[in-house]
């Protein structure tokens, strides 16, 4: 089988699709990927992308805290991000008197922008291919145990020649699974202040019902400004701080968007797999998603039931409810995506055709010919460890109670007597705190469904004693085993942990030692720690070296095909174009949203879905300034771009390097893209620009951030 025809088919199997695909690192788009992206419109060069010797569209983007992007939009250090991004730092400044979660936060000068403690943003200054440096002196014939202690060491010491001047953070990563490294140096600001966040019935509105859907509605920005000492270098918060000049800032367009626009999204996406063998789809597909869904599946039923009936309780836990609904609907959506896709078939197909090729030459055989057969020997072995690990912290450490459990270790290890009635007193405390965010019924309740499953799915040997002594006491009657489990444990009464200060250290930790949680959390973290995760790390050391392999040999097989690597949380761009999409027979859906749908949604009745009367006047009468299309309130966009988790506030950017949108998420057809990404099906879904500043300017009115940003009309 000749090259040609393994390429023909590998393109027929849409096992990859390089058009409109790739999360493309900045420093490497001269060639065929800037001129892929001038085809689709981009006028610019990739020198107004990534320079060192210029001010560049890199230099106006940044890290926003761990996990976020965002973007400068002034030379005064002004920057956007999501509204979802910068929540827990509104909920931070907020307090009862000034709820900025509900009401919303505009400064009105510099003064009273509010500091975010903890919060830092980080530039990249510039990034270097240090591949060389790293991998000095690894051979073939080292084990990857060697391996890995001598990059590590080599990476220190090119670390070490960047290091010296404090003003920068340096990070090396690895690409394409340790066959080439990069190394990323930054300028970190740890002054960084909330400026301006509309209301979260216009940031959050939709909330979790709306989460990974399309249409969407959702006003997802937030204000920010980077302060920097009087030489604009980093520095901690001062009211001595002035605001940052940033190198670049972006210009805002607010000229018409139509269908097929040219669009680039630059940000920090965090991690894709797009490289990964059918046997880790498989995985995936059939063991790791279908039981975490599972999980908290149950989880969220006992939550819906509550909360349902009781408006406290959908207080209380509303922020528990939506992050366990957030990964549950994404891993839904990926386990539709990926069988949709064929994903695991097309793989083995083109699994096969490595192999015949790797068999054709005989180095090429000896070091490809195993690798798929590896995989398949390596990963039946892991799945068993993967399924106890999903029951381990979807499972049992989901049990709020049984987590809670861990704060008696400090307890049962105390050295002496002063030592453990201090950890005791402690204790207490933080059954007071763990009460006020905790109701023991829907904890007992969820505990009944948990360990039904546990029993029921996990294999004998991987159960742990007391949940097997549990189940045979109880007769696998777990709803009278959580009666009988939450009615005796120490744990869960302020009262009884008080009664113990009266006993000596020794019938102290007895009785903490004793108690049902606490056995349930210590031998289930024991037996995880000792039995799963060592087997589950050599297993992964293995595959990770066959990865290695692997992604050398796909990029040889294919040697004219641009591979991108995947994300790792450094500074991407991915481009495409504005685009309706078909998710599936007899739905289509067109590429815009506009404010008529957010009154559409309106119900007084679900928090998520009120609409502020301010909002609804300004709709009314139209008032919507400069910032309407065709007499309509465009709110939000898809496109097909690819991004991931750490794209949430990234620029979305037109062909002239203008700001158009920010981008906040994916649709739900498209949530298997970190595995395999299919432009025909994926959609990243983008706040028009042209609705924050609407938001800023009439609702907010807020003519000092308008007058900030460079607009263009």
């Amino acid at each position: 089988m000749n090259k040609l025809f393994v390429f023909l088919l590998f393109s027929f199997l849409c096992l990859k699709i390089f058009a409109d695909e790739g999360l493309w690192v900045p420093m490497l788009l001269q060639g065929h990927t800037i001129e892929e992206m001038k085809k689709k419109g981009f006028k610019l060069s990739a020198e107004d992308i990534y320079s060192v010797n210029q001010a560049c569209l890199k230099d106006a983007v940044m890290l926003f805290g761990k996990g976020c992007t965002a973007s400068f939009v002034s030379e005064k250090g002004l920057i956007l991000t999501n509204h979802h991004c910068g929540y827990s730092y509104i909920q931070r400044n907020s307090t009862l008197e000034h709820n900025y979660l509900a009401d919303g936060f505009w400064a009105t000068d510099f003064k009273s922008e509010l500091a975010c403690s903890g919060l830092s943003v980080s530039i990249l200054v510039r990034m270097d291919d240090v591949t060389e440096e790293v991998l000095k002196n690894v051979t073939p014939n080292m084990s990857e145990t060697q391996r890995s202690i001598l990059i590590q060491k080599n990476i220190s010491t090119v670390k070490n020649k960047f290091s010296s001047d404090s003003q920068y953070a340096v990070d090396i990563e690895p690409f394409y699974y340790g066959n080439q490294y990069f190394i990323f140096i930054y300028e970190v600001f740890r002054d960084v202040r909330l400026v301006g966040t509309p209301p979260s019935s216009i940031g959050k509105f939709g909330g979790d019902t709306d989460n990974w859907m399309w249409p969407r509605h959702t006003g997802d920005f937030s204000v920010f400004r980077v302060y920097a000492n009087n030489k604009n270098e980093p520095a901690d918060y001062s009211t001595d701080n002035v605001p940052y000049k940033p190198k670049k800032h972006l210009t805002i367009s607010t000229q018409p968007l139509k269908e097929g626009d040219f669009t680039m999204v630059l940000g920090f996406p965090g991690s894709t797999e797009e490289y990964i063998p059918s046997y880790a789809v498989d995985l995936i597909q059939n063991i790791e998603d279908p039981n975490r869904v599972l999980l908290r599946g149950l989880r969220l039923d006992v939550l819906k039931t509550a909360m349902d009936t009781n408006r406290y309780i959908r207080l209380q836990y509303a922020a528990k409810q939506a992050s366990i609904a957030n990964s549950w609907k994404k891993w839904l959506g990926e386990i539709n995506g990926l069988k949709q896709l064929h994903t695991i078939e097309r793989k083995q197909a083109f699994e096969t055709n490595f192999t015949d090729w790797a068999y054709q030459e005989d180095l090429r055989s000896f070091t490809y010919g195993k690798t798929i057969s590896e995989y398949k020997k390596y990963y039946e072995q892991l799945k068993p460890l993967s399924l106890v690990q999903i029951y381990f912290f979807e499972g049992t450490m989901s049990i709020e109670m049984v987590a809670f459990a861990a704060n008696v270790q400090k307890v049962i290890q105390s050295e002496n007597e002063q030592s453990l009635k201090e950890n005791l007193t402690a204790l207490e405390q933080k059954v007071e705190n763990f009460s006020k965010n905790t109701n023991l019924i829907i904890d007992k309740n969820i505990f009944a469904k948990i360990m039904n499953e546990y029993v029921k799915n996990v294999d004998k040997r991987y159960i742990p004693r007391t949940m097997l002594l549990l189940k045979k006491k109880f007769k696998n009657n777990w709803e009278a085993a959580a009666d009988y489990v939450y009615t005796h444990s120490v744990l869960a009464d302020k009262k009884k942990i008080n009664s113990l200060h009266s006993l000596s250290a020794k019938k102290v930790k007895k009785v903490f030692q004793k108690d049902w949680f606490y056995r349930l959390w210590n031998e289930t973290r024991t037996f995880y720690y000792s039995n799963i995760l060592p087997v589950k790390t050599v297993l992964q050391t293995k595959i990770d070296s066959l990865n290695r392999v692997y992604i050398n040999g796909q990029r040889e097989l294919l040697s004219d095909i641009d591979f991108y690597p995947d994300a790792n949380l450094t500074l991407r761009i991915s481009y495409g174009n504005i685009a309706s999409y078909k998710p599936k027979d007899g739905l289509e859906y067109r590429w815009f949203t506009t404010l008529d749908g957010v009154m559409e949604k309106e119900d007084t009745t679900i928090y998520d879905y009120i609409v502020p009367d301010q909002l609804k006047e300004l709709w009314l009468n139209k008032n919507y300034g400069l910032y309407a299309q065709n007499d309509t309130m465009h709110v939000c966009f898809i496109a097909n771009n690819q991004t991931t988790g750490g794209n949430s506030g990234s620029p979305v950017i037109n062909a002239n390097g203008e700001l158009i949108g920010l981008n906040f998420d994916r649709t739900w057809e498209s949530t298997m893209s970190d595995l395999h990404y299919d432009p025909q099906r994926c959609r990243n879904i983008v706040l028009d620009i042209r609705y924050m500043l609407f938001i800023m300017d009439k609702y907010a009115e807020d003519e000092r951030l308008i007058k900030e940003m460079k607009i263009v009309k």
